[in-house]
C-alpha cells in the first residue's frame, strides 16, 4: 500500500464553496503515501511533526493552497504500519509524527500506549487529559517541532 501511487501527486481543483472557505483556496494537493513516508523519515531523534506540519510543507513545496486532510491522516497511518510490518528493518519513526495540538495518534501501531513510550524513551513527557473521552498529548511539543523545509 506504501507504494502505490494511486495518481498521484497531482493539484486537483476544487469547486465547493464550503471547502474553499475551510482551506483557504481551491488547489487541493493530493501526496502518494510513499511521499508521506519520506517525509516522516527526516524526523530527527527528540524532535516532532504534526500532520498538518506535514501538510502545510506539501502545499507549500508544490503551488498548492492545501493538501488533502483525509488522504493524510491515511497515509501517513499506512506509513506506520508498513515501518511496523518491516520488524525493524528500515524503520520510519512513525511515533514522532502528532495529531494537531500535539495530540497522540491511536491509529498507529500498539495505539498511544506504544506512541507514548517510543516518545519517552526520547525525552518527551507525554500528559493524559479528559476524564471519560482520555486523549494523550505531548507537552511543549511546540518546543520540538521542525521547521519545513529545511530542518534537517
Amino acid at each position: 500500500m506504501l507504494r502505490q501511487s494511486r495518481d498521484m501527486p497531482r493539484v486537483q481543483i476544487v469547486t465547493d464553496a464550503a471547502s474553499i472557505q475551510k482551506y483557504g483556496g481551491e488547489r487541493m494537493y493530493l501526496a502518494p503515501p510513499a511521499d508521506y513516508d519520506a517525509v516522516m523519515r527526516r524526523v530527527p531523534f527528540g524532535r516532532l511533526t504534526s500532520v498538518g506540519d506535514i501538510r502545510a510543507y506539501f502545499a507549500r513545496e508544490n503551488g498548492a493552497d492545501f493538501t488533502d486532510p483525509i488522504t493524510a491522516g491515511i497515509f501517513v497511518s499506512i506509513a506506520a504500519w508498513a515501518s511496523f510490518q518491516r520488524e525493524g528493518r528500515d524503520e520510519t519513526p512513525w511515533w514522532r509524527t502528532l495529531k494537531a495540538g500535539g495530540e497522540l495518534n491511536s491509529k498507529y501501531p500498539g495505539g498511544v500506549q506504544a506512541q507514548r513510550e517510543k516518545l519517552e524513551a526520547e525525552g518527551h513527557t507525554v500528559a493524559v487529559r479528559g476524564r471519560k473521552n482520555i486523549r494523550y498529548f505531548v507537552e511543549d511539543y511546540e518546543k520540538s517541532l521542525c521547521v519545513w523545509p529545511g530542518a534537517f
